[in-house]
């Protein structure tokens, strides 16, 4: 049935809408739609029918409008902004009316005198990356009228737009006949190279004015907190605070702060409680990366005060982490910088296969070619080599005394103050049997970020191989609920159940290396400490059972342990050998 088939076409897509306009109406609602209207009157509707624009809808602040070739919308929007600028010369920045456009050529669906379909929906989302005064466009969009406008572009390189499947190549026209930025843009600066933060003065709901230092100490202390973070550039208190008491668009204040992340929150009080929430959203796209909400009584305001600072920096950490692995996933290898080819390794680091470490090495060894004094690549390639030889290799220990040990001592010379590099010498130094030293450099790593999941986790380690076991399962559990989504929650697990056991607790141990096998099945150490926790506990029959479940391609690893790890004391491994011949039914 022909009249029932979708009508579809293929057109030029521009979607339009005002930077900050709910600050512009609050601010004053008739002037403000008095300004637009005019603006519509005397500049869009006239431009619009130069080049032959059908406007499909307007929705508020938004626009948009189908044009019959991408040459007449990219001219329109070109001429559009000019006047706008022209018009905004000697109007307050507080009152300007500046719009953000986004163009796309694309299929659509009809549907009476509207446009549906990703055609559509693409060109929204790039209104959405484009500056105030701007013009974002597609790849499509250049393709067809670069040489026929005149205009310059800037590489926004492959976008995860909302909703839309496949990244999409942006692109914010920025020279040629769009030469001249606003005042207030050309005074914003530039991303910086390593990720870069803002946190916004909390909001106070509760109508109490105590809550307000209480609200603005905490967002001082997280920024204090957050600033420990050598790979993270935080925006000063200063500047962020120029935000306080007014509505903002988080696009806005990272356009203006020159930050990719922004952190906000709100304050609220009820009788001797009181709850606080954070949001994590990324300023480039307005995607949300993480929230929290935290519930607690006002006993003692100062101490509440310092335990959500150290918890939200503690989160935020891996959060942006993620998020950057993310982002650079989605740029082609050749295009990566120091950071991003480090991030990269990170994320197939996590990975845990053999394959992924090697691909890691690679990603690493590219930071360090990239950048010689950056310290994260010296201490992402020890880390990568130091796996690969100790999960997925069969060459002695000792081989991690050489290049890995150099590389984590070169990135702590190159900077003393990253803790994650005083973390990773502190775990080769327990490799090469000196676990005083060890734990000494752990603790300078903690001193330095003591709300680093990481860091605490590392320390955790060292102290329990070293014969601290209390403190040590402590710095765990502080890991693992400080991070419990991070990806190397499995090896701290390992760590913890490896202490467990040490420590002779047998039934706690059996309980969190099954944990380990839930969420790594193929990992061959957890069945033998599992067999060997049953046998001490005189469950010889499901120990020995246990020892026959091993995955047969992770036998070779096993035969690791036939000789003592330096990182182990000779009375640990003996009872971890006993256990285990207990569990096979032979005798010592």
């Amino acid at each position: 049935m022909a009249s029932d088939q979708v009508k579809r076409k293929l057109a030029a897509i521009l979607a339009a809408d005002i930077a900050g306009y709910s600050r512009l109406m609050g601010a004053d609602e008739a002037g403000t739609l008095a300004r637009l209207k005019e603006c519509r009157r005397e500049l869009i509707d006239p431009k619009n029918k130069q080049y032959r624009g059908r406007l499909v809808k307007t929705t508020g602040d938004g626009m948009l409008i189908e044009f019959p070739s991408v040459v007449d919308a990219v001219s329109c929007s070109i001429e559009v902004q000019q006047g706008m600028r022209e018009r905004n010369a000697h109007i307050p920045p507080e009152k300007r009316i500046e719009f953000r456009i986004g163009i796309n050529l694309g299929d659509v669906i009809i549907e009476g005198r509207d446009l549906y379909g990703d055609g559509v929906n693409i060109a929204a989302r790039l209104e959405g990356l484009a500056e105030p005064g701007g013009i974002c466009i597609s790849q499509t969009v250049l393709n067809h009228a670069r040489g026929k406008v005149a205009f310059e572009v800037e590489d926004l390189g492959e976008q995860q737009l909302k909703n839309i499947s496949k990244p999409v190549r942006a692109y914010a026209i920025c020279a040629g006949a769009h030469r001249a930025p606003t005042e207030r843009l050309s005074a914003a600066p530039p991303l910086p190279e390593k990720p870069s933060i803002a946190v916004l003065p909390f909001e106070n709901m509760s109508g109490d004015p105590e809550q307000e230092y209480f609200a603005d100490g905490m967002v001082e202390d997280i920024i204090t907190e957050l600033s420990r973070i050598r790979w993270l550039f935080v925006i000063a208190r200063n500047s962020s605070f120029t935000y306080k008491g007014q509505p903002v668009d988080v696009k806005q204040v990272g356009r203006e702060l020159g930050v990719r992340y922004v952190l906000e929150g709100s304050v609220r009080k009820g009788g001797n409680r009181i709850r606080i929430t954070g949001q994590l959203i990324d300023a480039l796209t307005g995607v949300h990366l993480w929230a929290e909400r935290y519930d607690r009584d006002l006993s003692d305001i100062f101490a509440v005060q310092d335990e959500i600072a150290a918890s939200v920096a503690a989160v935020i950490e891996p959060a942006l982490a993620a998020a950057e692995q993310q982002r650079v996933l989605r740029k082609p290898p050749e295009r990566l910088d120091a950071w991003e080819a480090y991030q990269r390794g990170l994320w197939h680091f996590h990975q845990y296969r053999p394959e992924e470490n090697k691909t890691a090495l690679a990603f690493f060894s590219q930071a360090i070619a990239l950048d010689p004094n950056f310290a994260p690549g010296h201490y992402g390639y020890a880390l990568a080599l130091q796996w690969d030889i100790w999960h997925f290799s069969t060459r002695p220990f000792l081989e991690v005394q050489g290049r890995a040990r150099e590389e984590a001592h070169i990135a702590v010379s190159l900077d003393d103050n990253d803790a994650t590099a005083h973390a990773v010498l502190a775990h080769m130094m327990m490799w090469g049997s000196e676990w005083e030293a060890a734990i000494a450099e752990a603790r300078i790593a903690v001193a330095l970020n003591p709300n680093s999941a990481f860091v605490i986790s590392m320390l955790g380690c060292v102290l329990g191989f070293g014969g601290y076991r209390e403190e040590a399962l402590e710095r765990l559990q502080q890991a693992i609920r400080a991070s419990p989504h991070d990806p190397l929650i499995w090896l701290w697990s390992v760590w913890r159940g490896a202490l467990q056991f040490l420590s002779r607790d047998f039934v706690a141990a059996l309980q969190t290396w099954r944990q380990v096998v839930r969420l790594r099945p193929s990992y061959a150490t957890a069945y033998e400490y599992i067999a060997a926790s049953l046998a001490y506990l005189g469950q010889l029959d499901e120990a020995r059972e246990t020892l026959e479940r091993i995955p047969p391609q992770s036998t070779e690893q096993l035969q690791r342990w036939q000789q003592r790890p330096p990182w182990m004391r000779p009375e640990d491994y003996a009872l971890r050998v006993e256990g285990v011949r207990l569990a096979a039914g032979v005798r010592g």
